[in-house]
């Protein structure tokens, strides 16, 4: 009965005023009064309207007139127009106050009379149901007749897309019709920062959004009564981009308006590209029993998305810009959660296929390589059949050839797009980046973990490789003279040499030092890393706009960091400073300041002390350190004496071949000659190593060390002739594919290494390891925490780590191996 009798009051109303304010008179005739502002610029004349599809004044027909917004004709009132009866009374259980006040009064008013502004109000009342269209005020809107009823949805077929393109910082303008909740028109309004968006900010920021290629988002907990108190009444909204044809003529082109509570798939909108109409704030539904009380719950657009398909002139399915408007019912008072984004979206295309193919292309290559070395390790360890060895051995040379792959593809993937989107400064922005959160950059993620894992079993592998190989310092040096001393027992008297073993410690603590030599410098490599990204502020090419200037103002709007930019600016500052720092390292300062490798193979040449190195069961490095004066244990006079003769040139090479300056070799022994070696160093691995160690084990393990001393230096001097060597050199690609191509015969073979290649058996020549694990620690930390400083300082602890672990059991190593006691490894 309350519905009836508010109609039968009010529909006299509806049929003479387009206002739904009373009290009021009706006249003899409708007059509408516009804004200044309520048509968009270029307005058409007084009995015309604004053609959107083709950019056109039309005129409008007979008995019609130009509705509010200019875009449509609408019924132009009557004089002798008579209301329609009253509407029956109808059971209106679950609307809301609102909706029991006006509805049905609009429905009949829109459906039986001339009347554009009760139309409007019907057309807001289902706009207000953000949940379903499965209700009252929808089902009257599709019983509504009136040419003047406004559509809800935008058909796929009313307008085509506008072959619209923008450049780096061109601004998305944008235009909006507003209605109030009665259906007045408001006028348009040019959408500025705070126009769509709740959330507080500076206007700098909030301004940004409508940056085209600017990746947007804000979000904020507001108070409800602050929502009520910025929107008392609900607004609503149509949307249009405002730009400019071929021939420089403004257009306007409507926006639509997605609802994901609302299924496309309901009655009416299945061939739609989206709505027309949204609002941000209604308290009007959340009152239940009078309109001038506080609503009990506040209905919000708690997410508004802008969506961009690139490239504008050309998006596909889509059209160039989405709105997705999330509604949501809060408690009212009480906190509420509101955001605003922008984001750009293309079709991938083939970059997914494209790094398919890259991964499938390198990662057989990468098992190719892994069966190479593998193949090579086996001939070099004289393994004739496959073992469980040679599989753990396969799986550890692919891990490293994985995470190479990995890594370069992740890298070349960020340069990819840093070059791509960052480099459209002076022409129409038609690729942007992967969307936030999605496929390409959850996997880009996946495949920098994969990269981390399997170079952190790669540097395992050469760890292990090294801290296993054998090491001996054989000594050339003979003794001068013979004395007895006594043994521990003091009963057996054996001979005393005059040899002084200083000089095979001084070659241990320097081989020791050697262990964690680099090619550069960590501590720079960290300095100069985080000065170029941080203080420099290469971090900020990785923002999710075009902006290039590393410098932005505090006032400046800074987008999100996008995780493939960022790896990438990250990876190639790490790559770039570390290959720096090899050529300067390699070209400059050892050529003309310090090399630490060469000057180890002189200091071997003075102390008369050559070094063996096995890394494989036969395969290793041979460092030729006898010197070419026969004693090395003489007085500093001596020693000048023998220097100056050197440098006249008044001695012999000091190669290990005659007229030869070459010292150091490939060794690649005969099976036999390995068996040999061991059986001789038996005692000498096996013996216990304590602090008090009984006199006989120590007598075993010195005669294990002269025996094994006697043994290198007879087979160098080619004293065997069933265990003789030949020195050669490599073929060219022996040299590139570190492989030896002849079979294994039953003689050693020494390869001519002019290269140092005996730092393999340090992190010397594993610089490319140590680099990429670093920069992979370094950008994995990055990606997780979004901070450099910590990332850096992660990245430090790791470096002193691996330096820590490999300098303690490299000294345990060497002392086993070598008879030089831990205490003399200083």
């Amino acid at each position: 009965m309350r519905a009836k009798k508010f109609g039968q009051n009010l529909l006299p109303l509806l049929a003479c005023v387009p206002l739904f304010s009373w009290p009021l008179q009706c006249s003899t005739q409708m007059v509408r009064v516009l804004p200044a502002s309520s048509a968009p610029p270029g307005k058409c004349g007084p009995q015309q309207f604004l053609d959107i599809g083709s950019g056109e004044c039309k005129p409008c027909a007979p008995n019609q007139m130009t509705s509010p917004d200019g875009l449509r004709c609408v019924c132009a009132a009557r004089t002798d127009q008579r209301p329609s009866p009253p509407p029956p009374p109808v059971d209106c259980r679950g609307c809301t106050l609102w909706e029991s006040l006006f509805l049905d009064a609009s429905f009949l008013a829109c459906n039986n009379t001339c009347n554009e502004t009760a139309c409007q109000l019907l057309a807001n009342l289902v706009t207000l149901e953000v949940s379903s269209l499965n209700n009252r005020a929808y089902d009257l809107y599709t019983k509504t007749k009136s040419p003047d009823l406004p559509k809800l949805w935008y058909s796929s077929t009313e307008t085509s897309f506008p072959g619209v393109s923008f450049r780096k910082n061109s601004r998305i303008r944008l235009q909006v019709t507003k209605y109030d909740v009665r259906g007045n028109f408001l006028g348009w309004e040019a959408v500025s920062g705070r126009t769509l968006q709740l959330c507080p900010d500076s206007q700098n920021v909030l301004e940004a959004a409508f940056v085209f290629g600017t990746s947007y988002s804000q979000s904020c907990s507001l108070e409800a009564s602050y929502l009520l108190h910025r929107d008392p009444e609900p607004t609503f909204y149509e949307l249009f981009l405002q730009y400019e044809d071929d021939k420089g003529n403004v257009r306007w082109w409507p926006v639509p308006v997605e609802n994901p509570a609302i299924s496309r798939s309901a009655p009416g909108i299945q061939n739609s590209w989206g709505f027309r109409r949204f609002f941000l704030v209604d308290g009007l539904s959340g009152k239940k029993q009078n309109l001038t009380d506080p609503p009990e719950t506040v209905t919000l657009a708690t997410e508004l998305l802008l969506s961009v398909y690139l490239p504008t002139g050309s998006p596909g399915n889509h059209p160039p810009l989405l709105l997705t408007v999330k509604y949501a019912k809060q408690g009212s008072p009480g906190i509420v959660q509101a955001s605003f984004s922008v984001a750009y979206i293309q079709d991938p295309g083939t970059a997914q296929r494209d790094t398919d193919i890259a991964f499938g292309v390198l990662g057989s290559l990468a098992v190719l390589y892994a069966l190479l070395k593998v193949s090579s390790w086996a001939r070099r360890s004289r393994f004739q059949n496959i073992n469980l060895m040679i599989v753990v051995k396969f799986f550890a040379y692919l891990a490293g050839s994985l995470a190479n792959v990995f890594f370069l593809i992740t890298v070349g993937i960020g340069i990819y797009w840093l070059i791509v989107f960052k480099g459209q400064q002076f022409s129409a922005v038609e690729v942007t980046l992967p969307p936030a959160g999605g496929p390409i950059e959850t996997r880009f993620i996946v495949y920098v973990l994969c990269a981390l894992v399997l170079k952190i079993l790669d540097l395992a592998h050469v760890l292990i490789t090294q801290l296993t190989a054998s090491v001996f310092f054989i000594d050339w040096e003979k003794p001068k003279e013979q004395g007895t001393q006594r043994t521990h027992k003091g009963g057996d008297r054996r001979a005393a040499s005059s040899v002084s073993a200083w000089r095979t410690f001084l070659i241990a603590n320097e081989w020791n030092e050697l262990q964690t030599h680099r090619k550069v410098s960590p501590s720079l490599q960290l300095f100069a890393t985080l000065l170029l990204l941080e203080v420099v502020g290469l971090k900020n090419l990785a923002s999710r706009d075009l902006n290039v200037n590393l410098q932005p103002g505090s006032e400046a709007h800074l987008a999100p960091w996008s995780p493939i930019l960022r790896f990438g600016i990250a990876a190639s500052v790490w790559l770039a400073v570390g290959i720096v720092q090899v050529v300067i390292s390699v070209g400059l300062y050892e050529r003309f300041v310090e090399d630490k490798i060469q000057q180890f193979t002189d200091l071997c040449s003075l102390s008369n002390v050559s070094v063996f190195i096995l890394m494989h069961r036969c395969y290793g490095f041979y460092i030729h350190g006898r010197s070419v004066h026969g004693h090395a244990d003489v007085g500093m006079d001596t020693m000048h004496s023998y220097l100056q003769r050197e440098e006249e040139n008044l001695c012999p090479l000091r190669g290990l071949e005659a007229n030869s300056d070459i010292q150091t070799f490939e060794v690649l022994l005969t099976d036999r000659t390995r068996a040999l070696y061991d059986r001789i160093n038996l005692p000498l691995v096996e013996a216990p190593r304590r602090t008090q160690i009984r006199s006989g084990v120590w007598d075993q393990r010195l005669r294990s060390y002269h025996a094994l001393n006697h043994f290198l230096a007879s087979f160098l001097e080619h004293r065997y002739t069933d265990m003789d060597y030949m020195v050669k050199d490599k073929f060219l690609l022996e040299r590139i594919l570190d492989v030896e191509f002849q079979e294994p015969g039953d003689v050693s073979v020494l390869y001519n290494d002019q290269s140092a290649l005996f730092g393999r058996a340090l992190f010397y020549n594993h610089e490319l390891t140590l680099l990429f694990f670093e920069a992979l620690v370094f950008c994995a930390v990055d990606l997780g925490a979004h901070d450099f400083v910590l990332a850096i300082t992660v990245t430090f602890v790791v470096q002193k780590l691996v330096q820590i672990l490999r300098e303690a059991l490299g000294k345990r190593n060497l002392a086993e191996k070598t008879l030089v006691e831990n205490q003399f490894l200083i």
